[in-house]
This record gives C-alpha cells, sequence and structure tokens, in this order.
C-alpha cells in the first residue's frame, strides 16, 4: 500500500513538473492528473504481473520499452510534447500487450536461432496417476532419476481431495499417493517443488500439466496413455512408465524354451495361461491339462500390444510328440 501512495505522489510530483513547462496553471494541474492517472495505472499493471510467468513479464516489458522508444521518435516530427507522450504511451502498452500474448512464440522462435538453443529439459513433472501407481518411488531409489521433479499444486490438490474421498479405494489411493511423495523427498532425498499455477486455473488437469511442462521447459512424467498422447501431440517430451517397463523387459525369441507355472485355462479350447516373474503373460496352446504344474514350453511366437507383451508357446512334451 504504502509503494501505491509513494507512487501517485510521484505521479503527481513528474506530472506537475512536466505540466509547468507550458508556464500557467492549467498545465500545471493537467499534468499533476495524468501524471497521477499513469502512476495508478501503473500500480494496477504491477498488482497484474505478480501472477504472470517470469518469460511474460520479460516480454511485456520489452515491448513496452520499445513502444515508448518508438513513440518518442515518432513524436519528434510534430514537435509537440503533448502528442510524443500521448503515442509514446499508446504504443507502449500496444506492444506490451503483443509481446505478452505472443511470448511463447518469440521465445521458441530464439531457442531455434544457432548458439541459443535450449539444453534438453531436466525438469520432470509427475501427474497424478503415476504418483498412485508407486512405481515412481522404485525407480527413483535405483538413482535413474535425476535433478528437480516438480509437483504441481492442482496435482496435490486432486491427491488430497482423493484421500478424502467417501469411496474407501479411492480414498487408499489418495493416502497411498501422498505417502509415496514423502518417500520421495524424505528416504531418496529427491529435489522435490511444489508450483502453483493460477494461471490456467479454468483447464482440466492434463491440459493444465501439458502447458505447465510446454512453459518452463519440463518433461511429463505419466502412465496415462490419454495424456501421453496429448502432450506428444503438443510437441511436450513425455516419459511414460509403463513403456519403461515394457523396454526393460527380457527378450524373448521364438524357439526359446522355459519353464512355466500353468495358473488357469485360457479363452480358446484346450488353452493354458502362466506368467513369467515381469508379469508378462504366456499363452500355452495344449496347456490346460497341465493347470497347476510347471512344465517345459517351447516359444513359438511373441505379439507386442500397447497394454504390452504377450508370449504364445507350445508345451515341450507336444512339440516332441508330433
Amino acid at each position: 500500500m504504502l509503494i501505491r501512495v509513494l507512487a501517485f505522489a510521484a505521479g503527481l510530483i513528474v506530472g506537475g513538473i512536466y505540466g509547468w513547462g507550458y508556464g500557467n496553471v492549467y498545465g500545471l494541474v493537467g499534468g499533476m492528473i495524468v501524471g497521477a492517472c499513469v502512476a495508478v495505472l501503473v500500480g494496477v499493471i504491477t498488482s497484474r504481473l505478480k501472477k504472470v510467468h517470469g518469460r511474460k513479464v520479460l516480454a511485456m516489458v520489452l515491448g513496452f520499452i520499445l513502444g515508448i522508444v518508438t513513440g518518442l521518435l515518432i513524436g519528434n516530427f510534430f514537435q509537440s510534447r503533448p502528442l510524443t507522450g500521448f503515442l509514446a504511451f499508446i504504443l507502449g502498452l500496444f506492444l506490451a500487450d503483443l509481446f505478452g500474448n505472443k511470448c511463447e512464440e518469440m521465445f521458441t522462435f530464439t531457442e531455434k536461432l544457432p548458439g541459443i538453443g535450449r539444453k534438453e529439459p531436466t525438469v520432470k513433472i509427475l501427474d497424478t496417476s503415476v504418483i498412485i501407481d508407486g512405481r515412481i518411488a522404485d525407480i527413483c531409489a535405483t538413482g535413474f532419476l535425476e535433478d528437480k521433479i516438480i509437483v504441481p499444486r492442482f496435482v496435490l490438490e486432486e491427491l488430497q481431495h482423493i484421500a478424502d474421498s467417501s469411496d474407501i479405494l479411492k480414498r487408499n489411493r489418495g493416502r497411498r499417493g501422498l505417502d509415496i511423495l514423502n518417500t520421495m523427498q524424505k528416504e531418496f532425498g529427491m529435489q522435490m517443488e511444489i508450483v502453483n499455477d493460477e494461471e490456467n486455473g479454468e483447464l482440466e488437469v492434463d491440459a493444465k500439466l501439458v502447458h505447465l511442462a510446454k512453459r518452463i521447459g519440463g518433461k511429463v512424467i505419466t502412465n496415462d496413455y490419454n495424456l501421453n498422447k496429448v502432450a506428444e501431440l503438443q510437441g511436450v517430451p513425455v516419459l511414460n512408465i509403463n513403456e519403461l517397463a515394457n523396454a526393460l523387459k527380457p527378450v524373448v525369441l521364438p524357439g526359446e524354451e522355459m519353464n512355466v507355472q500353468v495358473i488357469k485355462d485360457g479363452k480358446e479350447s484346450g488353452q493354458g495361461i502362466g506368467y513369467l516373474d515381469d508379469g508378462t503373460m504366456i499363452v500355452i496352446d495344449g496347456g490346460k491339462k497341465f493347470i497347476g504344474e510347471e512344465v517345459g514350453v517351447l516359444v513359438t511366437s511373441v505379439l507386442q500390444t500397447a497394454a504390452g507383451r504377450m508370449i504364445f508357446a507350445k508345451p515341450k512334451a507336444l512339440v516332441n510328440n508330433m
């Protein structure tokens, strides 16, 4: 409040000095009024800028300065101080607004220039699903995930909302997510930062995540297939832990032999189902008769899908009898 009062007083004084140059009381009063209005306007703009990201503020300041300089240069041709001041002020506001709205395009263009390109982003942004999933904590424990991790305020609020749900399952999932964050920060010493993003309060959580990652040059860590695709379409790097898990599964080739515990029967007649230690499903043709037993199988084919990998095999005993 004190700063606004001082700014208002400074506007009166500067405007009065400027208006006194006309040599009459009307110029003095007019200058003081204009100066006070400008001071109030600057105060309002300053309070608004506190909620705006640094990039946008920088672009608006550069635009305002460029507009002021351009207005002063143009005004010199008219030999009129009021007109010069008016042009400088209007052009300053116009270019400030233009640069503010186009700041993302401006910074994207400069980053593509030789020698100015931005380094590969290292800031990681967690979404709600990957926190609740829990595997992110195991990845942190291995030391493969480094640098700063960001948890947006709206993600934390969504976790808290889930943790307060009347549904027991949802409540347990939300509390698990909060426990995972505490574990990552306290036990594994991850550098974690809670970030506010009030600029996009009306957007959905996924849209907020994508916008935040695009704005700060970060990567989204998720296991949400739809979020993965939306982020990729907008040029935002994504680290999908489901893809990581699939990539880390051992390679199995047709013709290999292995021992599998047959758990249950399959969808097709005579099929049995087993699983590897990493959870990969094995469909065993003719394996129904071996349910509850560990049997040697021969891999016939491997199918990779978006949901994961499936292995098709036959019992070695049946293959040898053919």
